[in-house]
Order: C-alpha cells, then sequence, then structure tokens
C-alpha cells in the first residue's frame, strides 16, 4: 500500500529548470516510489510548462487565488504525476520563472508563490477528490508557506516538510504585504512570518513544518553557525533533531554515459575509449586547440558563492600551465566578462558560452578532463555528482555537500583506489591552482588517472540512499501525532 505525498516546487526537471532544485524535485519522486511513497508534484503554470502537458483535467478551482481565478490540472509529463497551477494572472508572462524578460524580478513574486503556497495546503488538505497526502513536501522559500498556511487552518492537516536547497534564498518582502497573504494577526510574530519587520517566507516555513531537511550533512552543519546561518541559525538550531542533512542524489537514467542522447559517443566505466572522442569534439565545439593535456570545465551560475570570480582571476595562470578550459554559464556582468576577455586574451585555450544550455551541460561533462567546484558555499551542488558519473573528475572546495560527495586524491585514498576528485582549502585563488597543479600531476600518469575515474564513475551518485533517508523521515513524522 502506498502513501501520498504532495510535493511543491517553484520549478521542476524536466519541464522547467533554472538550477539544482528542478533537478531534485524532478528526480526524487521516481526514487520515492520504491519505498512505497507515491508523490504528486505542485507547480506553477509557467508558460514553458503548459505547453508540455496535454490532456489535462481540471482537479480543482480557486475563485480568486491572489487576484484573479486559477485552476488546478492533473496531468502526466516527464514521467511526473503533476498537478500544475494554471492561474494566468500570476504566471502567464515573459521571462523566467522568477525574473522578467529584462532580468528583474517580477514585482509579485511575493503573490506568485504566496498562490502557490495556498494552493499547496488546501490540496493538502483535500481540496483534490480521493487525494489525501500523508505529508506535503515543501521546496524553498518559494513553496516556505505551504507549512504556514496549513499550520493556521485549524484544520487536521498532513506532516509537513521544508527542503532548503540555498539558505542564501530566504523570500524576505516588506510588511505591507503581510495584510494580503491571508494569514490571522497571530502570523505576524516571531513565531510566525515575522523577520526582522519584513515578512519571510522560508523563516516562516521553518518555523511551522514539522522537519527540516537540508541537502547535505554537513551543510546542515554549517547552517547552525552564525557565518553560515545567514540570520537563521537560532531558529534552526532550535530545530534540534528535526533539521536533517540528507545528500542530494541525481538522475542516473538521465545522466548516463552509456545512453545520454546528448553527447556525440557513448562509453562506461569499463569501456572509456570513446571518451576521448568526445574530448576532440568537445575541442571542436568551442574551438580550442588539439593538445594532450587537460581540459578543465565551468558550469555553473557565474557568481561569487560559486567561487568564479577566483577561476576567472586564475585562468591566465592555468593557461600558461597547459590547462585549456571551457566555460558554461551565466550570471554576475562581471564575471561574465571576466571569462569572455580571457576568451579573447586566449582564443584557443579558452571556450566560453555564456547562457544556459543543458544538453550543452551534458557534452562538456563528457568531454572534459574535470570540472571546477570552488564554491565559497555550497549546500550540495549537483555539477561535481554529474561529473563523477561521467568520469568529469570534481576539483572541489571544502564545503558543505562538495566535501560530503568527492574523495581527495590524497596519498591514502589513492593507494586504496578510492580517490575520486581534489578537495582545496580554503576557496582561495592560490588554493585552487594548488589543486588544479595536483590534478594535472595525476593527470600525467595515466594508470592513475585511470583508477581516478574508475573510482568516480563507480560512485554511487543516484537517489538510491538518500531517497531511503527521506522515507524514513516520512515515517518517522507521520508516527508523530504531535499537534
Amino acid at each position: 500500500m502506498t502513501t501520498g505525498v504532495l510535493s511543491v516546487a517553484s520549478e521542476v526537471f524536466p519541464l522547467i529548470k533554472t538550477g539544482g532544485l528542478a533537478d531534485v524535485a524532478g528526480a526524487l519522486p521516481a526514487s520515492l516510489a520504491a519505498h512505497d511513497f507515491a508523490v504528486r508534484t505542485l507547480m506553477p503554470g509557467y508558460p514553458d510548462v503548459m505547453r508540455q502537458i496535454e490532456n489535462a483535467d481540471i482537479a480543482c478551482r480557486f475563485d480568486d487565488l491572489f487576484g484573479g481565478p486559477a485552476r488546478v490540472l492533473a496531468a502526466t509529463a516527464g514521467g511526473l504525476d503533476l498537478l500544475v497551477l494554471d492561474a494566468p494572472h500570476l504566471f502567464d508572462r515573459t521571462g523566467g520563472p522568477y525574473v522578467s524578460s529584462a532580468g528583474h524580478d517580477h514585482a509579485d513574486n511575493w503573490a506568485r508563490f504566496a498562490a502557490l503556497s495556498t494552493a499547496g495546503a488546501e490540496i493538502g488538505q483535500g481540496a483534490i477528490p480521493g487525494f489525501a497526502p500523508a505529508i506535503v513536501h515543501a521546496h524553498d522559500w518559494q513553496a516556505a508557506l505551504t507549512p504556514v498556511y496549513l499550520a493556521v487552518s485549524g484544520k487536521p492537516r498532513p506532516r509537513s516538510v521544508v527542503t532548503i536547497h540555498n539558505l542564501a534564498f530566504q523570500g524576505n518582502f516588506p510588511y505591507q504585504i503581510f495584510p494580503r497573504l491571508g494569514l490571522p494577526p497571530s502570523a505576524w510574530s516571531i513565531e510566525g512570518v515575522e523577520y526582522y519587520g519584513n515578512v519571510g517566507y522560508l523563516k516562516g516555513g521553518l518555523h511551522a513544518a514539522d522537519a527540516v531537511t537540508t541537502v547535505s550533512p554537513t551543510y546542515a552543519e554549517e547552517i547552525l553557525t552564525p557565518g553560515g546561518g545567514m540570520g537563521l541559525d537560532g531558529l534552526l538550531r532550535g530545530r534540534g533533531e528535526r533539521l536533517v542533512g540528507i545528500v542530494n542524489g541525481i538522475d542516473t537514467d538521465v545522466w548516463n554515459p552509456k545512453t545520454d542522447p546528448d553527447i556525440p559517443h557513448h562509453y562506461s566505466a569499463r569501456s572509456p575509449k570513446a571518451r576521448q572522442r568526445n574530448k576532440r569534439a568537445l575541442e571542436t565545439e568551442f574551438g580550442l586547440a588539439h593538445e594532450d593535456g587537460p581540459i578543465v570545465a565551468v558550469v555553473s551560475r557565474l557568481t561569487w558563492q560559486k567561487g568564479l570570480d577566483l577561476v576567472a582571476d586564475a585562468c591566465d595562470d592555468l593557461v600558461e600551465r597547459g590547462v585549456r578550459m571551457v566555460v558554461v554559464g551565466s550570471g554576475e556582468p562581471m564575471i561574465e566578462g571576466s571569462f569572455q576577455a580571457a576568451h579573447t586574451r586566449h582564443p584557443n585555450k579558452i571556450g566560453v558560452r555564456i547562457g544556459y544550455d543543458e544538453a550543452l551541460s551534458h557534452r562538456v561533462q563528457a568531454g572534459a578532463d574535470a570540472i571546477l567546484v570552488p564554491s565559497r558555499f555550497e549546500p550540495c551542488g549537483l555539477t561535481q555528482l554529474y561529473g563523477l558519473r561521467y568520469g568529469c573528475i570534481p576539483v572541489v572546495a571544502k564545503v558543505g555537500g562538495l566535501a560530503d560527495t568527492v574523495i581527495d586524491a590524497n596519498h591514502a585514498a589513492i593507494t586504496a583506489g578510492v580517490a575520486t576528485g581534489f578537495i582545496f582549502a580554503p576557496p582561495t585563488r592560490d588554493d585552487l591552482i594548488d589543486a588544479v597543479d595536483r590534478m594535472q600531476r595525476l593527470y600525467a600518469d595515466p594508470a592513475a588517472w585511470r583508477q581516478l575515474q574508475l573510482s568516480a564513475m563507480q560512485s554511487d551518485v543516484s537517489w538510491r540512499s538518500s531517497a531511503g533517508h527521506y522515507a524514513q523521515l516520512f515515517r518517522d513524522l507521520i508516527g508523530d501525532q504531535r499537534p
């Protein structure tokens, strides 16, 4: 017998994606099915999403949801059991899920995601006939008001979980919106959504949820400190054992070098020869010189958090050491400009693509020798997991989930045959260069590099273990009958 779960998320792969949240929301439901949890995923009806759903049924309606009528459509797409919030006045617009075509936050994001949370709470309490989830799982600030609405309803309610994908994004809005949220006056308190005189969506959810998870054990420890807690460390420490770090996995069917339709040549850990052909194809695609030395890659948001200013600053030194580089991503204009300038200085050594391209990211992982993830903080990170899966060796900072998922290629780990990448600390330019130097020395030893790639590709980066942790948490909550 299966137990129902409602997942509430602002983006879900493969329908729409801006970051790792979408990958998690898209991959976790299938893995939970193996533990007898049936997940239905509620997400906004952005134009790109509406174009991908067919034969949808109307599951429920709202006469007035933050300024207009709305309906919830039940559909299947991308292998997911979806509930799509079709509210054109909130979601039918150009731009991305959170920003306009001009790159500015939508001015009514407070209403758009309060509406998503309102719908999540109503569905969690039976708005859809025949669907009574035992667990409501809200992802990040965009869905974090869901447990708040559940808590203040006064009705019987399912257990709720909020997952923090990145504590830096909290959904804080001016007090003036509070009267429009449909919450009782009592919710304006330190135990509600009030946060230093503003409305804190994530803050409210962290307090109201029955449990809080984040996406790696190390990050769960880091956010309990003033330096990592982003102003919420006290609240999080107060959650005690109800704060759990569960490392992310990836969809190993989507990310599979043996079958990936987005890469030119398939290969596996046991038969990696075709990987070299992918490297040559990548050189051609980015206009790089055909050489024997390593290619290191960046596939990321180009931001300070991700430490990409360190890489941009180190480009000349890395090229001087014989490294070629490919960069795919977008973000802060100064960092984008630094990489473009580096390409201008070294046109056949550094290739740059500004923008997000899912298929290209697969080709990069399949062809580059190493992937750089020098984040200053990183809740989990998925890029290094893709790298492990594809034999693109991670070179990562020792923070958050990066520290939990990569085994440093020190002497002992190399000797034992368990090393999977290179870890450095602290995240500085010089330490990054030192880590790349270590990578190059091992790359120069073909047998040692082959063993490193084999160990990396044999790492379990699937959801199998992590889904089991979520399933156990859900079972514990269902058995806990506290109000």
